[in-house]
């Protein structure tokens, strides 16, 4: 008998409901985990006006808020958090399910603070992998919403989470290899998913790469319903570079390079962490001027060695004949 597992409690898939078909439906007790963020709770100095927003919302968080109340709002810092809140949350309220929301957020290239944007994809990738049991892949899924810091190592290219601190006593032969030694393994994922401190190895060949290929499909499948095949590539196929998705801010300005023909300098080949080939299993479901040709996905670190991978570029750049799979 099969063993599920649950990951990623801090999301707070728990206080969320689901349709019939699976999308995730907003609840007054998911609404409500926000007021308990930092920047919303009234310290002790709060004014009359915050603290009677935020006692309302208590009672009922989908209630209409009129500008004037937040206007009312003493502090000037505290004012801008509540007018983002009553925004997000406005947002969140409008559409049929959080998926369709989010879709809505990269369609429409609405502004909304970064965080809020990463704890929304949390959310809904925790729903599109709830019966997934490969730790690899959920290790690899946690790069759509965190930040990596990537060590390089000879032929080795291995990810950590940003927020991750080495060891101090990190100064042997082989660094890598040390800190590979302290990080916890895949063992003990379940009991700490929430910590975001497995390390991932994304060299060529390896698991990481190929965990990391199926995740950018099951996405692909639970917000477009579309069904795509993604592998990881050691090299640049003699086919055409005729259409490529950056999935980093770096990965896109490599890639524009590529297109145009131009030779990669060093710097440019030291930030290219992999390129990966993206299959439609049905065909009717790209333009029709680009259908039959390969497409790729790129993914490149900055300068510094940090990847800030961008799911939003796979909903926003890939070409998609049907774009409104969900409503």
């Amino acid at each position: 008998m099969s063993v599920s597992h649950d990951f990623w409690l801090s999301c707070g898939h728990h206080l969320l409901d689901r349709d019939a078909t699976g999308k995730l439906l907003v609840t007054d007790e998911f609404l409500k985990a926000y007021l308990a963020r930092p920047e919303l709770m009234p310290p002790p100095e709060a004014c009359s006006a915050e603290r009677g927003l935020h006692s309302r919302l208590l009672l009922d968080p989908r209630q209409p808020i009129a500008a004037s109340r937040v206007a009312a709002i003493a502090d000037a810092d505290t004012r801008e958090n509540w007018q983002t809140m009553i925004g997000w949350r406005d947002h969140l309220v409008r559409y049929c399910s959080l998926e369709a929301a989010y879709l809505e957020i990269v369609r429409r290239n609405i502004k909304f603070p970064h965080i809020l944007i990463c704890q929304l994809v949390q959310a809904i990738l925790r729903n599109a992998l709830d019966d997934c049991g490969d730790v690899f892949m959920l290790r690899a899924a946690e790069m759509f919403f965190r930040p990596q810091r990537l060590l390089l190592q000879e032929a080795s290219i291995v990810a950590i989470d940003e927020e991750t601190e080495p060891s101090p006593g990190l100064h042997s032969r082989s660094p890598l290899s040390t800190l590979l030694g302290l990080l916890p393994t895949a063992e003990s994922y379940w009991e700490r998913s929430d910590r975001f401190d497995m390390a991932l190895d994304l060299t060529t060949g390896r698991r990481g790469l190929i965990a990391l290929g199926d995740v950018f499909a099951r996405w692909l499948s639970h917000l477009l319903a579309i069904d795509v095949v993604v592998e990881p590539l050691a090299e640049l196929q003699s086919e055409p570079f005729s259409w490529y998705v950056g999935l980093s801010s770096d990965a896109t300005r490599i890639g524009d390079t590529i297109w145009n023909g131009d030779d990669l300098d060093d710097g440019a080949r030291t930030q290219l962490v992999s390129l990966f080939r993206l299959t439609f299993e049905d065909p009717a479901d790209v333009i029709e001027n680009v259908r039959g040709e390969p497409l790729y996905l790129l993914l490149a670190m900055n300068a510094d060695g940090v990847l800030r991978l961008k799911p939003q570029n796979l909903i926003a750049g890939l070409p998609i004949r049907q774009v409104e799979a969900v409503n």
